[in-house]
C-alpha cells in the first residue's frame, strides 16, 4: 500500500516519513541498543534503506543536521537518491544558528528546531530565542518548524512563532529543564497517558503536525500504535517513524501498510 501526500509549507511530503534516530544510534532503549544500531547502520545499509523508501513511494527523510547525516545524504544523492530532507537542528553540535546553517548547506528542503531544545528553552523562560532561528529558515526560503515533547511548547508557538509545521512527540520521556540534548543511556519513562495529552493539543493547532515517537521507541504494539495514529491524524498531518531493519527486514513496508490500512479503515468508518 502506497502512502499519500500532505502539504507542509510549499512541500509535498509523504504521510509516512522514515526518521533518523536509529541511524544515528538513538534507540531510546539502552546503551547496548544504541551501539547495536550504530554498528548496523553502515553507509551502505543507510543508502539501501533510503532507496527502499523511494521504491515504496516515500519522498521524504527526516534526520538531524549533523556531519554524519550530511555525509550519508551526500553519498546517497551521488548515486541518484531523490528523497527530500527535513533537517532537525542539533544542540549537541552547536547553536540554533549553526544547526540551521548545517541544514541549509546540506541541502535540506525544510528545517525545524530540535524538540529537546524547545523543551529546555521553555523550562528556562527563554523560548523567544527560537524566533531568530525560525526567521533564519524563512529568510532562506524554506518551511520552518519546531518540535517538542512538552505540549506547552505548542501553546507558546501558536501565540508567538510563525512556524509552518510542528513536530509533536507522543511521549515526554526525559526532563529537559537543565539539558536540551539526549544523553545515551538516560533513564526514560514512556507514560501511557502522555500521547493522549499530545493528541488533544494537536487538535487545536493551526499548522500541520508531524506525529513522532508514535511507537514509544519500540515499546508499543505496531498495529495498536498505528491505529491510534490514524484516529488522530488530521488531513494534513504526517507520521515520522524510526526504522531498524536488523530486527525485521520488511519493517518499513509493514509499518507503511499498517498506517495506511488504519487510515483507510478510519476514513471508511468516519468519512
Amino acid at each position: 500500500m502506497q502512502p499519500d501526500m500532505v502539504t507542509i509549507g510549499n512541500l509535498q511530503v509523504s504521510r509516512f516519513i522514515p526518521g533518523g534516530n536509529p541511524i544515528s544510534g538513538f534507540s531510546h532503549q539502552s546503551r547496548e541498543m544504541d551501539n547495536a544500531q550504530r554498528h548496523y547502520f553502515t553507509t551502505a545499509r543507510i543508502k539501501e534503506m533510503l532507496f527502499e523508501a523511494e521504491r515504496l513511494g516515500l519522498n521524504t527523510h527526516l534526520a538531524r543536521a549533523d556531519h554524519h547525516v550530511m555525509r550519508y545524504l551526500l553519498a546517497y544523492r551521488d548515486e541518484g537518491g531523490k528523497l527530500q530532507w527535513i533537517a532537525q537542528t542539533c544542540p549537541l553540535v552547536g547553536s540554533i544558528e549553526l544547526g540551521v546553517q548545517n541544514g541549509l548547506s546540506g541541502g535540506a528542503s525544510a528545517i525545524f528546531l530540535h524538540g529537546g531544545l524547545m523543551d529546555f528553552l521553555l523550562a528556562q523562560g527563554r523560548q523567544n530565542e527560537a524566533l531568530d532561528g525560525i526567521k533564519m529558515i524563512h529568510d532562506a526560503g524554506l518551511p520552518a518548524g519546531l518540535a517538542g515533547h512538552n505540549p506547552r511548547v505548542f501553546d507558546w508557538a501558536e501565540e508567538h512563532a510563525d512556524a509552518d509545521f510542528y513536530m509533536c512527540s507522543y511521549y515526554n520521556p526525559t526532563r529537559r529543564d537543565k539539558n536540551p540534548g539526549h544523553p545515551h543511556g538516560a533513564v526514560e519513562a514512556f507514560d501511557a497517558g502522555a500521547r493522549e495529552v499530545m493528541v488533544e493539543t494537536i487538535k487545536g493547532l493551526s499548522k500541520p503536525a508531524i506525529h513522532y515517537k508514535v511507537l514509544a521507541a519500540g515499546r508499543n504494539d505496531p498495529a495498536e500504535a498505528f491505529a491510534f495514529v490514524a484516529r488522530h491524524l488530521r488531513p494534513n498531518d504526517a507520521a515520522c517513524v524510526g526504522i531498524y531493519p536488523a530486527e525485521k527486514p520488511n519493517m518499513m513496508q509493514d509499518d507503511i501498510d499498517l498506517l495506511m490500512g488504519a487510515i483507510a479503515k478510519q476514513e471508511g468508518c468516519c468519512g
